[in-house]
């Protein structure tokens, strides 16, 4: 097996883009990242083209994304195909990717991570993200993915003795990050007291514990490592990789409050790296709500259960504590991208790893945790991204 690196990067700013089509937003990441390795890749080169994307069919109306986006990319002919995983499609695509160039099938794979979803209304959106749930048991009553987020983060404060501003620090340092971050959609910072005031959408979680789905493109260029040497970008290489599945009814689990999938991966991840939680400089996790992360964190062994509120509001998850998240906004202030969210977070872990990222850059970075959720925890990606020189 031969070494896997991350060589060019690329994304368009997360927002509604009501007058870009799905194919305008895709060919200009893919655009941004060809230009980033400043390396002239002729089709016959690319070895294969993944399409991360959860919401075609529902929300774009096309669920053969691989082969309409090759066309338009000038990669006919290419292997191309989409993954869906809910919003684990990035992560899961990012990982099987990996195995095409560590196997040495491929020497260049491209991943293409995109969602067009504000065209359609919001019930249409709530209907398609409802799909990453137990369709019998779970979205046939109406429950919704934000609910069941709920349900978990009114249980914790009971198992461990919160109230609901606990949970500010998650959002509040989300948008501190991405005042800074000109791809985010929300550039604007939280204050305590604007979080009490908000508005429930489903108690006890808020409108500012909420992200808002989003349309963007984000790609990333897999490489081997001997077109790695000729390209020439600092090395970001692939250390460790792990997916995992947990049930997808959260009401079969024996512990709601822990993600044995996260847990899974993560371990995985990080022992194939050969590495521990502590080696870890900068995190991207699935963040669309506090409890989301805090849940992640203690699953992936940053912290140990029942802490991560206290943990965060100790400055640890800020760009200076010991598990920084959502440096370039997080689900909440960057925008939830569905999909594509796992191809947005190596993008900002790369620029972290390469020390240009444009907002909430973590000082001497040299070790990345990217991991990726599909519904509430059914599907978990982790990878461990390392740079090498």
């Amino acid at each position: 097996m031969q070494n896997v690196y991350l060589a060019g990067i690329g994304a368009t700013p997360v927002g509604e883009h009501y007058t870009r089509s799905l194919i305008d937003l895709a060919l200009e990441s893919l655009r941004q990242a060809f230009v980033d390795i400043k390396y002239h890749a002729t089709p016959s080169q690319v070895g294969a083209l993944y399409v991360a994307n959860a919401m075609g069919e529902a929300l774009a109306g096309d669920a053969h994304l691989g082969a309409l986006l090759a066309t338009m990319a000038g990669f006919q002919g290419v292997e191309a195909f989409r993954l869906s995983s809910a919003g684990a499609s990035g992560g899961v695509a990012l990982h099987q990717a990996c195995m095409a160039v560590a196997s040495g099938v491929h020497d260049l794979v491209v991943i293409l991570g995109v969602e067009k979803v504000t065209d359609k209304l919001q019930d249409a959106q709530e209907a398609s993200l409802s799909l990453a749930t137990d369709s019998d048991f779970e979205a046939f009553h109406g429950i919704t993915v934000t609910s069941q987020w709920a349900m978990l983060m009114r249980r914790y404060m009971h198992e461990y003795g919160y109230e609901a501003d606990a949970f500010a620090p998650f959002p509040i340092n989300a948008h501190a990050n991405g005042t800074a971050n000109p791809e985010a959609m929300y550039r604007f910072p939280v204050k305590i007291s604007t979080y009490q005031k908000a508005s429930q959408i489903a108690s006890p979680l808020n409108m500012l514990d909420c992200s808002t789905l989003a349309d963007g493109a984000a790609t990333v260029l897999l490489v081997s490592e001997r077109l790695m040497r000729e390209i020439g970008n600092p090395p970001v290489r692939v250390a460790g990789r792990a997916l995992a599945s947990d049930t997808l009814a959260l009401h079969d689990r024996p512990d709601p409050l822990w993600l044995s999938a996260v847990h899974q991966s993560a371990r995985r991840a990080l022992h194939q790296a050969r590495m521990e939680p502590a080696d870890v400089d900068v995190l991207e996790l699935t963040d669309p709500h506090g409890i989301a992360a805090a849940l992640a964190l203690e699953a992936s062994g940053f912290v140990t259960r029942g802490t991560s509120p206290r943990h965060a509001a100790d400055g640890g998850i800020t760009p200076t504590g010991t598990t920084p998240i959502a440096t370039a906004g997080g689900y909440k202030s960057r925008g939830d991208i569905g999909g594509a969210s796992g191809v947005y977070q190596v993008v900002e872990l790369v620029r972290q790893l390469r020390g240009c990222a444009p907002s909430g850059q973590v000082p001497n970075a040299r070790v990345a945790f990217a991991q990726s959720l599909g519904g509430v925890g059914a599907t978990a990606v982790t990878h461990i991204l390392v740079r090498d020189d």
